[in-house]
């Protein structure tokens, strides 16, 4: 007679199984092609308790039992100030899915919140500095964070429209202040709508607004709500009625960049001219 699955049995089997093209295919693909793992690596798998991170983590669990990489992991979780039901929600979660969590505390809520200027860019940068500390602390080289092609594409629109520049979101980047530490995004390829599906799927529940400026909020997620970011979303799903592949088109524009058709571009932090080269290439072509 055949076992009775346990329900975190389930939601991992849904992984490789229901989801295994939406989910687990394009995590392979970004771990793969991007190089994010090595043989030897220690990785600090960061969760905040939304559903992105939590589903990093069970696809690491999954990669940890499969591959032929040697790499271990560490499921972290900061808590920059959650409120009790938020941190209380964190932990349950980690037990249903059988997700041996790491938790440490801080206060970048609270030294945020007393910024007058730019609180959110704040919060972000000591969120990456404390977990960058933590994760070496710890013995690791490297920490995941759970952003996704959505995030990808959103970023780079967000850079052009209110920031003046054409800038994407990296796979994978070294720590400028926090030498032989690196960031990687394993979830580079997957897209947020499977994210949700298979969320509702095994119906969970993850935290939505943990920021302490908009946990009352009930339409964002991780404080998109109301965002700049929030627009780009939405200007997304009316041109996606015209256009169904248009965040396919901008995914797969950032990794085809034509640099000679750019009158300036910035490389190493240094701006460059195309005059510098103009000359030198004798192209001159008007078309």
């Amino acid at each position: 007679m055949k076992r009775e699955l346990e329900p975190w049995e389930k939601i991992e089997r849904s992984i490789i199984t229901t989801y295994r093209r939406e989910l687990w295919t394009p995590f392979i693909h970004a771990v793969q092609n991007y190089e994010l793992i090595q043989p030897g690596d220690r990785i600090a798998v960061c969760i905040s308790g939304g559903k992105d991170s939590m589903l990093m983590a069970k696809l690491f669990q999954e990669l940890h039992r499969h591959t032929t990489v040697p790499f271990e992991a560490v499921y972290l979780v900061m808590d920059p100030g959650y409120n009790a039901v938020n941190r209380q929600k964190i932990e349950s979660n980690a037990r249903l899915l059988h997700v041996p969590i790491t938790i440490f505390e801080t206060d970048i809520f609270a030294a945020a919140n007393a910024s007058e200027k730019s609180p959110c860019y704040l919060c972000a940068r000591m969120r990456r500095g404390h977990l960058y500390s933590k994760a070496r602390e710890l013995g690791c080289n490297k920490i995941a964070l759970g952003h996704h092609f959505n995030d990808v594409v959103e970023t780079t629109l967000l850079g052009l429209f209110y920031g003046a520049q054409l800038q994407a979101m990296m796979p994978k980047l070294h720590s400028d202040h926090f030498p032989g530490m690196e960031l990687i995004r394993p979830l580079y390829c997957v897209h947020e709508q499977d994210i949700l599906a298979w969320r509702n799927y095994n119906q969970l529940e993850f935290i939505q607004c943990a920021c302490r400026f908009t946990e009352n909020c009930a339409i964002c997620d991780n404080g998109g709500g109301g965002s700049k970011r929030q627009e780009i979303k939405t200007l997304l799903r009316r041109l996606k009625r015209d256009n169904p592949n248009i965040e396919k088109s901008i995914f797969r524009a950032i990794h085809a960049v034509q640099l000679d058709t750019f009158p300036g571009y910035k490389s190493g932090g240094i701006l460059h001219s195309f005059l510098e080269r103009y000359e030198e290439d004798g192209k001159g072509d008007a078309t």
